[in-house]
Formats: C-alpha cells, sequence, structure tokens
C-alpha cells in the first residue's frame, strides 16, 4: 500500500500557487504618478511614508523622475508608458519583493501612494492623478 496525500499530487501545489498564497519568484508592480513636489523631496519622504504604513523593510523602490525610463526595463509596459507620459505623469517607481506576488506588491505600493497624498508632497486641495500596474498571467492590469 502507498502513502498518498493531497500534498503529493502537483495538481494541489499548483491551485496554491496560482491564488497568490505561496510564491517562490519576485513580486513586481509599477506605479506612474504626477506630483509637483521634487524628485529630491519625494525621494526623501518614501521613507517616512513607508514606516507610516509598515510597508515590508524588503521591499525594494526605484523612483524615476522621467516616465521613459522604465521601458528599458521591461519593453511590455511601452504603452502604458506613453499613456502616463502623454497625460503628464511626472514620476515612476518599480517596487519589488522577493517571494511576494506580483498583486501583493500592487497593493503595498498603493498604500504607499495613498499615504503619499497625505504628506506633504502635496498641498491642501491638489488633485492625485496615478495607477498601479503589474503583470497577472502574462498581461499588465491596473490595480483597482
Amino acid at each position: 500500500m502507498t502513502n498518498w496525500s493531497k500534498s503529493d499530487d502537483p495538481r494541489f501545489w499548483a491551485k496554491w500557487k496560482a491564488s497568490g498564497a505561496i510564491s517562490r519568484g519576485v513580486g513586481e508592480a509599477y506605479t506612474f504618478f504626477d506630483c509637483s513636489a521634487s524628485y529630491d523631496q519625494i525621494n526623501k519622504e518614501l521613507q517616512t511614508i513607508r514606516d507610516l504604513v509598515k510597508t515590508p523593510s524588503a521591499l525594494e523602490l526605484s523612483l524615476f523622475e522621467d516616465v521613459n525610463k522604465i521601458n528599458r526595463i521591461d519593453k511590455r509596459l511601452s504603452y502604458i508608458v506613453a499613456e502616463a507620459r502623454d497625460s503628464g505623469m511626472k514620476y515612476a517607481i518599480k517596487a519589488s519583493l522577493n517571494s511576494s506576488t506580483n498583486e501583493s506588491v500592487a497593493d503595498e505600493v498603493s498604500t504607499i501612494l495613498n499615504q503619499a497624498y497625505h504628506s506633504p508632497l502635496y498641498q491642501e486641495g491638489e488633485l492625485f492623478r496615478g495607477e498601479v500596474t503589474y503583470q497577472d498571467k502574462g498581461e499588465y492590469v491596473f490595480r483597482e
């Protein structure tokens, strides 16, 4: 008689991985946003914002003042970069986190953007414009 359990079935693990419950890769997300603050002001305030929203310390953030630089990272984002640029978005952030899903990284960066809007980076009544995107099943989707 052979001992057999669900955990020995590869379909069991595939289902868990597909659901995002487990991941062995690096989760990535990108955000494009507009802000009247300077690059240096944003970069300086990012650490305070991260502390306030308690992001994982291993979450890597790369701030870009030119959204076109994202095209050098992933050419598949070119249409999203073009839309961001054409709509006046000045900044982009690439976020990544080991052993995480793309969607969970998008959630983290969305939380950061939300807090950024309530920080000294935005003036009273200033309109927030920004989008978060991540890859899901080979396609880039926007976080809702």
